[in-house]
């Protein structure tokens, strides 16, 4: 999990960056680019997020991303047909630590913002679509090659909900299916929430410490 969280960590400044102002009717590349570049600015301007405060990071990402993620798709797509063999409770379980530890891995990327800029490519998607995937790339001013970035959304009653994201080619979701197979494999559905748990200890303990 160590380097699945370094990985995602470059792109979750932007991937997640929504807002709660934002309109339902608003076409979910145009929703992406506004609130990126707010969330972009807020990281690159506040004080205490560049020096990795720990509270102040978190509650931009309470504020600005957990409303508008998917948290109930994107832990069902990880589990995979797994997923059906859990209860309702181990279901509730496997979401909540998901969704922590992905909060941890996101919240961590926040400090990490700098001179990054956004460009988006136009969206290939029909205005009738309720699912579309929204490409863009990342470029520093330091140079280097630009990092390529999708997002997944999908349009739900109470508007765009992100629940998957592509960096360097690889999406997250099909990432932690693996993790995910691989340690109900060896302990059943309570082994991979235990194992969850435990990882979101180790983070909130490191966290604790900054």
């Amino acid at each position: 999990m160590k380097m699945l969280s370094k990985i995602f960590a470059i792109a979750a400044f932007s991937a997640l960056a929504f807002s709660g102002t934002a309109s339902a009717q608003e076409a979910p590349d145009a929703l992406v680019k506004r609130i990126s570049s707010e969330v972009l600015d807020t990281a690159k301007s506040d004080k205490d997020i560049q020096s990795g405060n720990n509270n102040r990071i978190m509650q931009l990402v309470e504020q600005k991303i957990l409303p508008y993620v998917d948290f109930e798709r994107m832990t069902q797509l990880a589990a995979g047909r797994f997923w059906r063999q859990a209860t309702p409770e181990q279901q509730k379980q496997l979401i909540t630590e998901f969704r922590s530890l992905l909060v941890y891995t996101y919240s961590g990327a926040l400090s990490q913002v700098r001179d990054q800029k956004i460009e988006f490519k136009p969206l290939r998607a029909a205005p009738t679509d309720t699912e579309v995937e929204v490409n863009s790339q990342v470029i520093s001013s330091r140079g280097g090659e630009p990092i390529q970035l999708s997002y997944r959304l999908e349009k739900k009653a109470d508007g765009w909900k992100l629940y998957d994201v592509n960096v360097l080619g690889a999406w997250l979701v099909e990432a932690y299916k693996g993790t995910f197979a691989s340690e109900i494999n060896k302990g059943g559905i309570d082994g991979l929430i235990k194992a969850l748990s435990d990882k979101n200890k180790q983070l909130a303990a490191r966290a604790a410490k900054k």
